[in-house]
């Protein structure tokens, strides 16, 4: 069941907003306390510090707030978003807890055939028949390791041994506290056309909440190239 709040991503995924102490004002706050300033409402004034900020890469400013993402995404999709450091994370671990049962099926439309060289992939579609062999094959697979893991759990292997059963495309759970900054620096890399197809959808769930908490930093964020300050 899709938690109040989230964003369905993938076939068993999604992205929820937990909390956030997050909103423009911390950027400005943080920006004018170099003069010893501060506000308490945002104006036409703040918006445009916003802007130059942005656009300038004065970037510690927008790492006075909080995202706390709560994420439900393939084995394969939390390895390569565990590789943006600047942020804290916690996931659900196979060694306390039975594994899901949750399997990543792409579409038939999201399967697909790299051309090109390490760095400088293409990707094209292949025919209706390609892709319904690739559903049914990981299906298979699948089904087949997660009856090698339950069966090892109830001859009594330890669940952290049973787990190396469980393919890449299980799901995971995890929380992600981040701040802005290096929230946008996700988005830039992993929204963009040359990320993988699966997190970039993810990352556009993330992005929908940062433009909803602080509206005039995304702005400024898409204005200025979408580049992390």
């Amino acid at each position: 069941m899709l938690p109040d709040g989230a964003i369905e991503v993938l076939d068993h995924g999604f992205v929820r907003l937990d909390d956030a102490m997050a909103d423009d004002l911390s950027v400005v706050n943080g920006a004018r306390v170099s003069f010893a300033r501060r506000k308490e409402e945002m104006d036409e004034s703040d918006a445009g510090l916003v802007r130059f900020l942005m656009r300038d890469r004065h970037g510690t400013p927008f790492e006075h707030n909080s995202f706390r993402f709560h994420v439900r995404a393939p084995i394969f999709i939390a390895r390569e978003w565990f590789r943006h450091r600047v942020g804290s994370f916690n996931e659900f671990s196979m060694r306390y807890a039975r594994a899901t049962d949750d399997f990543y099926v792409p579409e038939p439309e999201d399967v697909r055939t790299q051309v090109g060289k390490p760095g400088a992939y293409s990707f094209d579609p292949v025919t209706p028949e390609i892709a319904e062999t690739t559903r049914d094959e990981l299906t298979a697979v699948y089904e087949t390791a997660y009856a090698t893991y339950e069966r090892l759990v109830e001859l009594g292997v330890a669940r952290e041994l049973a787990r190396c059963a469980i393919p890449v495309g299980a799901y995971t759970e995890f929380y992600w506290t981040v701040n802005a900054r290096a929230l946008m620096n996700f988005i830039s890399l992993r929204a963009a056309e040359t990320a993988q197809r699966e997190i970039r959808r993810y990352a556009e769930a993330c992005e929908h909440f940062f433009a909803e908490r602080m509206p005039v930093t995304h702005a400024a964020f898409v204005d200025a190239g979408r580049v992390a300050p």
